[in-house]
């Protein structure tokens, strides 16, 4: 019997990208599952998507964003990895900011204060940039997306 969801879990990920056209990527553990994905995370009740952004990558890599343009929203069923009782809306839109070089790239953070057990981050160019490099079916799509994007 397939588990209904009871919930929508909404996540709202940055598409930061710097000089060099890499795309920043956050390498994560969480419940023993590494995984990478774009920086990002979930949408608190009373907050907006532009807040969620800014407040999401002040956490995770200490830098201020600016969000811009909506890059994708998935418009498919997609049910959460870490809970079966959630069914995931995650949108990506692109972020800008003039701290890129302020992030720690290469080296473990101990996150464990937002969620991951551990959290790294890393520059990928889009020439190099795969659904193979995701774990999760949205992102491994973004990538796709983002890969054949025209910038």
């Amino acid at each position: 019997m397939i588990q209904v969801p009871e919930r929508f879990n909404i996540r709202i990920y940055g598409l930061l990208i710097n000089e060099f056209s890499e795309v920043l990527i956050a390498h994560e553990k969480r419940h023993n599952l590494e995984f990478s994905k774009f920086p990002g995370g979930g949408l608190e009740f009373g907050e907006g998507i532009s807040d969620c952004l800014r407040r999401e990558f002040l956490e995770e890599t200490g830098i201020s964003v600016n969000p811009s343009n909506h890059f994708y929203t998935n418009d498919f069923f997609q049910k959460s990895a870490f809970n079966p009782k959630d069914q995931l809306i995650s949108m990506y839109y692109f972020v800008e900011s003039d701290e890129c070089e302020k992030i720690p790239t290469g080296i473990e953070i101990d996150a464990s204060q937002y969620q991951p057990e551990l959290i790294k981050f890393e520059w990928i160019n889009f020439k190099k940039l795969s659904k193979e490099l995701f774990k999760f079916p949205v992102d491994q799509l973004v990538a796709e997306k983002l890969k054949n994007f025209n910038f």
